[in-house]
């Protein structure tokens, strides 16, 4: 299911925003393990908006990927809508993007140290407008998950686009 046809379709649509309005996007993920900014990068003529990106799967590529502190998660529980906004603003910070994208996830197929189970995924989104949401499979296929993360992340950054 990786790199799905939907999945495509859905990068096209948001490339297409974003070259119209000339905004450029960064994204930040972990679970998707890459697929978010395959998917962007699958589209020609992507370098008109894609910024750049990375996989924050560890504390250590937060940490050297986006600068991030314990100061700037202090007071934040893991795996919250709130927690996917902070790291969008500091990703978005980093590469001095219009957008930023973030997804943290739990694909499986097991769940976390946090007592959160596989198929939950919280995506952050700092630009213009900022806004987060989770996404939840009710899974613990790790395959399907990551590719389901990452159509929700993309569905959810088209919806902000089209809204602002």
């Amino acid at each position: 299911m990786l790199g799905s046809a939907e999945l495509t379709a859905l990068a096209q649509s948001v490339g297409a925003v974003l070259k119209e309005r000339g905004e450029t996007v960064t994204v930040a993920e972990s679970a998707c393990g890459g697929l978010i900014s395959a998917a962007l990068l699958a589209v020609p003529g992507a370098s008109a908006y894609y910024a750049g990106g990375t996989v924050i799967y560890t504390y250590p590529s937060r940490r050297a990927f986006l600068g991030l502190t314990s100061a700037d998660v202090e007071g934040l529980e893991p795996m919250t809508e709130a927690m996917a906004s902070r790291f969008a603003t500091l990703a978005r910070q980093k590469l001095d993007a219009d957008w930023a994208l973030v997804e943290l996830g739990i694909a499986g197929p097991t769940g976390s140290r946090y007592g959160i189970g596989a198929g939950n995924a919280v995506v952050g989104i700092d630009g213009p407008t900022n806004a987060a949401r989770m996404v939840s499979t009710g899974s613990n296929d790790r395959t399907a998950n990551m590719d389901l993360f990452a159509r929700g992340a993309l569905e959810f950054f088209a919806e902000t686009l089209h809204s602002t």
